[in-house]
Parts: C-alpha cells; sequence; structure tokens
C-alpha cells in the first residue's frame, strides 16, 4: 500500500502515465498530432516493435493488449534512452501494467522486459 502511495505522488510516475495513455491513443489513431516524448517514441515504434517481437514472439503485435503495448513501448525506448537503471524502469512499467492492464498485464510485461534485460547482459 504505501508502494501505491508514493507512486501516486512521484512525477515521474505521473509523467509516465501520461505517456501511456497518449502511446495507447496513438494504437488506435497514429494520425492524431502527438506532444512532448510521445513523439521520440512514435519515430522509433517500427524499432521498439521489432524488439517486443523478437522478445514475445509466441505474441504477434496485433494480439497484444493495446495497453501492454504502449507500456513496452515506453519501456524499451526507456531502456534505450539509458537515464535510469533498467530494473528501475522493468519495476516501473510492471507497476503501470497492474496499475492500467489486465490480470496477466504485470506477468506478461515482465516476462517481456526481463528476457530483453537478460538478453542485454548476457
Amino acid at each position: 500500500q504505501i508502494l501505491t502511495m508514493k507512486r501516486a505522488t512521484d512525477p515521474r510516475h505521473n509523467r509516465r502515465k501520461k505517456i501511456v495513455a497518449n502511446l495507447f491513443a496513438y494504437s488506435f489513431n497514429p494520425k492524431q498530432k502527438y506532444l512532448g516524448p510521445v513523439v521520440d517514441i512514435i519515430k522509433d515504434v517500427k524499432k521498439l516493435d521489432r524488439v517486443i517481437v523478437k522478445n514475445a514472439p509466441a505474441w504477434p503485435i496485433t494480439k497484444i493488449n493495446p495497453v501492454d503495448l504502449a507500456i513496452l513501448r515506453l519501456a524499451i525506448y526507456e531502456i534505450k534512452q539509458g537515464k535510469e537503471p533498467e530494473k528501475v524502469i522493468i519495476d516501473e512499467a510492471v507497476e503501470l501494467a497492474k496499475e492500467f492492464g489486465a490480470d496477466s498485464s504485470g506477468g506478461f510485461v515482465n516476462g517481456v522486459l526481463g528476457t530483453i534485460y537478460s538478453h542485454d547482459h548476457h
């Protein structure tokens, strides 16, 4: 419970929530104008999606829950930026998945990002 309270007041968590909401909207309306960091993520979306497909081979992009896809795109983008420790980014992505996704979202996001993390470190 304390963790959730802390996250609710964390400006980085709130910024990520807004980005995920925009990336979610992008899944349905790619022609809309987006602002801020979302624009950079959208520019990289094909590369990000290739990373997702490679690390979640059982799940075609079209079959991934749009919320999970938005969270994965953000997390992979942040990992590639290298501004925060990967474990922090992964934990945050899992929290966002639990907060906004389906029951299985936390485990799915954790599995995909964990696979990417283990490939990067071996």
